[in-house]
């Protein structure tokens, strides 16, 4: 390419919606005034079939080439939802809405999508067709498999799927991904502790739940450092501990909560496995009874290693060679496209925020800089991947 002077042009059109995004921000499932406006504008650019309701509240907008000769259908998928924090940007765009936020920047991935939609609708330069995806509920629901649950890539024929995260920390005009695992598998747990409660002066008489929650706290710990293969990926972490009311009171109950990432279906099912060992079996060294409960988030997210040379291409078309790292470390972070992937093949690639706030900071905010970056990735993996 690398930007051509249409996708420019859009830039400033496409900050106003992506803006406009920011400032009405909506959770989960319940996207309802952004999957309309989504809608809208795939209906204003002519494309060829525009279907809502996908998933509950996905969009998928069809776009035919000029030919059609190859048969081909690739998907490219965008995440609309935001997350439940109290904006600090300070941004003249910041959030309307109290209490909800743009803090992962699926507005600037809405908005970069549909510009790549806009310009590929009007241009038509490939020979197949192009789903655009726009997905709800990224954030910890799940909306990824309830696209796929509700059968959207067998409606519209997707043989392979596409999607991009910005990325804060990587540099304006680069790209980051790697064939194979990319993004981690999420799981989430409880674990509830039963002992005995009494009077903090008459320990002995009691089963103090907050001694044994703690040695459970401690003994979890070793997992990842004394059971998982070195040269395997995981992450144990408890950021909940709950127990107790008074300062004179043992209590009878006690709850850890946490999160469990991987990077492999058998790390992450012995984990589980090893995880509720060490509960009960140190609750029971006290005689107290831990029970844990464990729930499977995302799957990993595997680039498959015939379809990420794609991506790389487009990338490096655009930005060039230098400016993709195709070997790219393996983020502990999850991503539910990994239902997509799972799905059908693809490849899930980063793209350079530069030097901003964290995402799920309540002072991110999506980079506008690297929007006409995005369309023109997207724009020229559909050219390549679809050549006419």
């Amino acid at each position: 390419m690398p930007i051509v002077n249409r996708i420019a042009a859009l830039h400033d059109e496409v900050t106003a919606w992506r803006r406009d995004l920011h400032e009405h921000p909506e959770l989960q499932f319940d996207v309802h005034r952004t999957a309309g406006i989504v809608a809208d504008k795939l209906k204003e650019f002519g494309c060829d079939e525009v279907v809502t309701g996908i998933g509950r509240t996905g969009v998928v907008g069809i776009i035919k080439g000029a030919k059609s000769s190859s048969g081909k259908v690739i998907g490219l998928r965008a995440d609309m939802d935001a997350l439940p924090l109290t904006e600090m940007s300070g941004k003249p765009h910041a959030s309307k809405i109290p209490g909800k936020m743009h803090a992962c920047g699926h507005d600037g991935h809405t908005a970069m999508l549909l510009g790549a939609a806009k310009y590929l609708a009007e241009t038509r330069n490939f020979d197949g067709t192009v789903a655009v995806i726009f997905q709800p509920a990224e954030e910890g629901e799940k909306g990824g498999q309830a696209m796929v649950d509700d059968g959207m890539m067998e409606r519209f024929g997707i043989q392979e799927v596409y999607g991009m995260h910005n990325a804060p920390g990587l540099p304006v005009g680069a790209f980051a991904l790697r064939p194979g695992p990319l993004l981690a598998a999420v799981d989430n747990f409880t674990i509830h502790v039963e002992g005995k409660g009494g009077h903090a002066a008459k320990p002995h008489l009691a089963i103090d739940t907050v001694l044994v929650a703690s040695h459970i706290v401690t003994a979890a710990q070793s997992i990842v450092a004394r059971n998982v293969n070195p040269l395997e990926n995981a992450v144990v972490s408890i950021c909940a501990f709950n127990a107790g009311f008074a300062n004179n009171v043992i209590p009878q109950t006690a709850e850890l909560r946490g999160t469990v990432r991987t990077l492999s279906a058998e790390v992450r099912a012995f984990v589980e496995k090893r995880l509720r060992e060490v509960a009960e079996g140190t609750a029971a060294l006290f005689g107290a009874k831990a029970t844990l409960t464990y729930e499977h988030v995302v799957p990993v997210t595997v680039n498959d290693e015939a379809k990420t040379p794609f991506a790389v291409e487009a990338a490096a078309a655009v930005v060039g060679e230098a400016s993709v790292d195709r070997d790219a470390t393996p983020v502990m972070g999850g991503e539910d496209f990994s239902y997509m992937l799972n799905a059908r093949p693809g490849a899930f690639i980063f793209i350079g925020q530069g030097d901003t706030a964290s995402v799920h900071h309540p002072a991110y905010d999506f980079n506008d800089e690297i929007i006409p970056i995005g369309m023109s990735y997207w724009a020229k993996l559909v050219e390549s991947r679809l050549a006419a």
